[in-house]
């Protein structure tokens, strides 16, 4: 079909649950391909929640718990884990009086099957040319089953072959297929969807309180992943990221102006800007994701260089020995036009991203509609507020801007 006849992604992933839910005995999971991707294991759902523990048990118990809860809750969507338990593992069990009373040490015990069902290299082979590493194991098809162990023998303390059989016997039972380790930890990854329209901050949040009311062991350890992980490193750093830029900000506009307070002025349509841009978000019912961080973060500069068109011409001006008044309107008037053309070049460039055009276009939406939203908000407060903040913050201080020695 022609790009502008295709249906949006998430219709076409709610349309495929629905027939796939029909087929019995069969459990789909519908994974759209991201642009961006942000690290973690790859798994049959974009976001993961990891947990480690060195008891391998309350680690299972604890993670299928958690899924299902998750699985229960609206929010979630294709939970799965990858602690698949429906591996057929042998289990040995040593009898251990017996293995002292034979004078049989379990590191022995220990030596022997790695020695017979691992790779131990027991000799290397040197020839003129090239050197051989001799590894000894059993044959493939004497380690096929269980029987094996009967044709081991551990040597005791006083020099006798103990068939390994005799000490030691063997059980089978149901394991995990694979068994996965993070930072030399035991781990499960649980990976999920979320629901059209819903947050990742929320499901984070009901992750969070079934965690607390699931009473997990004190050993078991819990991180995200993934994508999901950089979501909360980025909620965790954005607000003193932004603060900072802000400061930053601050102190280069006044060692410009060589004022402390017309800086406030400048720096006074970005809430505006900010403002817009959540409610673009909001109508068009998008998340506030990393890349619409992007956008807002993308606004200071835009909005801040619209009202420096103005701030420093009034403030020209008023050097000139002109009344604060008559400086701001007369910099409102013949700023007016490089203001517009300044906002509207930055609009027309992100309305294609905002409009959702082209390929991949729902990973920058959100970048463009922040753009466009913010734009649109903060040309109003630019062109309306900022002369009234200007005036209001030039009577506070009383003086001006400062002059410098030989100033007229």
């Amino acid at each position: 079909q022609p790009r502008s006849e295709r249906p949006h992604l998430d219709q076409v992933v709610e349309s495929l649950r629905k027939e796939v839910r029909t087929v019995p005995g069969v459990k789909v999971f519908i994974n759209p391909i991201q642009n961006l991707r942000l690290g973690g294991r790859i798994s049959k759902s974009r976001y993961q929640y990891v947990m480690r523990s060195v008891q391998a048990g309350d680690l299972r118990a604890s993670a299928e718990a958690l899924a299902g809860r998750l699985q229960d809750d609206e929010v979630f969507r294709d939970v799965t884990t990858d602690a698949q338990l429906k591996g057929l593992q042998a289990r040995l069990n040593i009898d251990r009086d017996k293995a002292n009373q034979l004078g049989v040490q379990i590191s022995d015990i220990r030596s022997a099957l790695y020695s017979a069902f691992g790779e131990r290299q027991v000799s290397t082979i040197f020839t003129a040319s090239d050197s051989y590493a001799v590894i000894m194991q059993l044959r493939p098809e004497d380690s096929a089953d269980e029987s094996a162990f009967g044709k081991i023998f551990v040597r005791a303390r006083g020099g006798a072959l103990v068939p390994l059989s005799t000490v030691a016997t063997v059980e089978r039972q149901v394991g995990p297929v694979a068994i996965n380790h993070t930072g030399q930890l035991e781990a499960v990854t649980l990976s999920f969807n979320l629901a059209p329209g819903a947050a990742l901050g929320d499901a984070s949040a009901r992750i969070d309180r079934y965690k607390r009311e699931l009473n997990f062991p004190v050993s078991i350890l819990t991180s995200y992943g993934g994508d999901a992980a950089a979501f909360q490193s980025s909620q965790a750093s954005q607000i003193v990221l932004i603060v900072a830029a802000l400061l930053v900000i601050y102190v280069l506009l006044g060692m410009l102006y060589e004022s402390f307070v017309h800086p406030l002025t400048i720096l006074a349509g970005l809430p505006s800007a900010a403002a817009g841009a959540l409610v673009m978000l909001w109508l068009f019912d998008m998340d506030v994701s990393i890349i619409a961080m992007i956008g807002i973060l993308m606004l200071i500069g835009i909005v801040k260089k619209n009202a420096i068109m103005m701030i420093d011409f009034a403030l020209d001006a008023q050097r000139s020995g002109m009344a604060a008044r008559e400086a701001i309107r007369t910099a409102a008037l013949l700023r007016f036009r490089p203001i517009m053309m300044t906002t509207f070049a930055a609009l027309m460039g992100a309305m294609p991203i905002a409009l959702g055009l082209g390929a991949g276009a729902e990973l920058r939406q959100p970048l463009g509609l922040s753009v466009v939203g913010g734009l649109l908000f903060s040309q109003v407060i630019t062109l309306l507020i900022t002369p009234v903040i200007y005036l209001a913050l030039d009577r506070w201080s009383g003086s001006g801007p400062l002059k410098l020695a030989g100033d007229p």
